[in-house]
Protein backbone atom coordinates (compact mmCIF):
# COMPACT_ATOMS: atom_id res chain seq x y z
CA UNK A 1 0.00 0.00 0.00
CA UNK A 2 1.70 3.49 -1.05
CA UNK A 3 2.24 5.60 1.85
CA UNK A 4 1.99 9.40 0.90
CA UNK A 5 2.83 12.86 2.82
CA UNK A 6 0.40 15.66 2.47
CA UNK A 7 1.18 18.96 2.12
CA UNK A 8 -1.43 21.37 3.77
CA UNK A 9 -2.31 23.21 0.07
CA UNK A 10 -3.41 19.41 -0.68
CA UNK A 11 -5.70 19.36 2.22
CA UNK A 12 -6.63 22.85 2.01
CA UNK A 13 -7.77 22.30 -2.09
CA UNK A 14 -10.25 19.09 -0.51
CA UNK A 15 -11.66 21.22 2.35
CA UNK A 16 -11.95 25.05 0.51
CA UNK A 17 -12.73 23.02 -2.83
CA UNK A 18 -10.16 24.77 -4.25
CA UNK A 19 -10.51 24.63 -8.83
CA UNK A 20 -8.97 23.28 -10.40
CA UNK A 21 -6.90 21.12 -7.95
CA UNK A 22 -10.20 19.93 -5.64
CA UNK A 23 -11.00 16.81 -8.22
CA UNK A 24 -7.46 15.33 -7.58
CA UNK A 25 -7.34 16.11 -3.86
CA UNK A 26 -10.81 14.00 -3.46
CA UNK A 27 -9.64 11.44 -5.48
CA UNK A 28 -6.44 11.07 -3.20
CA UNK A 29 -9.03 11.35 -0.02
CA UNK A 30 -11.25 8.68 -1.75
CA UNK A 31 -8.09 6.20 -1.93
CA UNK A 32 -7.62 6.54 1.73
CA UNK A 33 -11.05 5.96 2.86
CA UNK A 34 -11.08 2.70 0.69
CA UNK A 35 -8.11 1.88 2.30
CA UNK A 36 -5.80 1.70 -0.92
CA UNK A 37 -3.17 4.44 -0.06
CA UNK A 38 -2.08 5.44 3.82
CA UNK A 39 -2.39 9.54 3.80
CA UNK A 40 -0.20 11.39 6.70
CA UNK A 41 0.77 14.99 7.54
CA UNK A 42 2.33 16.58 10.11
CA UNK A 43 0.99 17.97 13.06
CA UNK A 44 2.14 21.36 12.62
CA UNK A 45 -0.10 21.25 9.29
CA UNK A 46 -3.13 20.28 11.77
CA UNK A 47 -3.02 22.88 13.79
CA UNK A 48 -2.16 25.71 10.24
CA UNK A 49 -5.80 24.04 9.13
CA UNK A 50 -7.33 24.77 12.26
CA UNK A 51 -6.10 28.15 11.80
CA UNK A 52 -6.71 29.13 8.26
CA UNK A 53 -10.51 26.98 8.96
CA UNK A 54 -11.25 29.18 11.68
CA UNK A 55 -10.78 32.38 9.65
CA UNK A 56 -13.12 32.08 7.46
CA UNK A 57 -15.83 29.42 9.55
CA UNK A 58 -16.76 28.84 12.81
CA UNK A 59 -14.45 27.12 15.78
CA UNK A 60 -17.30 24.82 16.25
CA UNK A 61 -17.40 24.09 11.82
CA UNK A 62 -13.38 23.69 12.25
CA UNK A 63 -13.61 20.91 14.90
CA UNK A 64 -16.01 19.21 12.81
CA UNK A 65 -14.29 19.07 9.59
CA UNK A 66 -10.80 18.13 11.39
CA UNK A 67 -12.15 15.48 13.50
CA UNK A 68 -13.79 13.72 9.76
CA UNK A 69 -10.25 14.85 8.06
CA UNK A 70 -8.75 12.98 11.36
CA UNK A 71 -10.65 9.57 10.50
CA UNK A 72 -9.23 9.77 7.13
CA UNK A 73 -5.37 10.39 7.53
CA UNK A 74 -2.73 10.15 10.33
CA UNK A 75 -1.48 12.81 12.05
CA UNK A 76 2.58 12.85 12.43
CA UNK A 77 4.24 14.26 15.27
CA UNK A 78 6.81 16.64 15.19
CA UNK A 79 10.26 16.14 17.71
CA UNK A 80 13.40 17.80 18.57
CA UNK A 81 15.31 16.03 15.00
CA UNK A 82 12.82 17.24 12.73
CA UNK A 83 13.18 20.66 13.94
CA UNK A 84 16.80 20.72 14.19
CA UNK A 85 17.05 19.47 10.57
CA UNK A 86 14.63 21.84 9.18
CA UNK A 87 16.65 24.61 10.98
CA UNK A 88 19.98 23.26 9.32
CA UNK A 89 18.55 22.44 6.46
CA UNK A 90 19.06 24.74 3.06
CA UNK A 91 15.58 25.11 2.45
CA UNK A 92 13.93 28.64 1.67
CA UNK A 93 10.79 27.79 3.54
CA UNK A 94 11.29 26.27 7.05
CA UNK A 95 7.91 24.91 6.89
CA UNK A 96 8.42 23.22 3.96
CA UNK A 97 11.50 21.74 5.30
CA UNK A 98 9.55 21.06 8.16
CA UNK A 99 6.87 18.77 6.03
CA UNK A 100 9.78 17.57 4.68
CA UNK A 101 11.65 16.03 7.36
CA UNK A 102 8.66 15.00 8.90
CA UNK A 103 8.25 12.48 6.05
CA UNK A 104 11.53 11.54 5.34
CA UNK A 105 11.54 10.97 9.22
CA UNK A 106 8.81 8.79 9.39
CA UNK A 107 9.80 6.43 6.21
CA UNK A 108 6.72 8.03 4.14
CA UNK A 109 8.41 7.77 0.40
CA UNK A 110 6.24 10.18 -1.26
CA UNK A 111 5.29 13.83 -0.62
CA UNK A 112 2.16 15.04 -2.08
CA UNK A 113 2.35 19.08 -3.09
CA UNK A 114 1.88 21.99 -5.46
CA UNK A 115 4.81 23.85 -4.40
CA UNK A 116 7.08 21.63 -6.45
CA UNK A 117 9.91 24.32 -6.57
CA UNK A 118 10.54 23.87 -3.04
CA UNK A 119 11.43 20.29 -2.70
CA UNK A 120 13.99 20.60 -5.65
CA UNK A 121 17.00 18.31 -3.63
CA UNK A 122 14.19 16.05 -2.36
CA UNK A 123 15.53 12.69 -1.54
CA UNK A 124 12.06 10.70 -1.48
CA UNK A 125 9.35 11.24 -4.55
CA UNK A 126 7.68 15.00 -4.44
CA UNK A 127 4.89 15.12 -6.92
CA UNK A 128 1.43 16.99 -7.35
CA UNK A 129 -1.66 14.85 -6.75
CA UNK A 130 -2.41 15.25 -10.05
CA UNK A 131 1.04 13.65 -11.30
CA UNK A 132 0.38 10.63 -8.55
CA UNK A 133 -2.91 9.66 -9.80
CA UNK A 134 -1.46 9.54 -13.14
CA UNK A 135 0.14 6.68 -12.71
CA UNK A 136 -2.37 4.94 -12.61
CA UNK A 137 -2.06 3.79 -8.77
Amino acid sequence: MDKLFLDSNIILDLIEERQPFYKYAQQIFSKSDKNKICIYTSSLNFANLHYIITKKSSKENAIKLLLKLKSLIKILPLDDKIIQLALASDFDDFEDAIQYYTALEHNIPTLITRDLKDFKKAKISVMTSEQYLAMGV
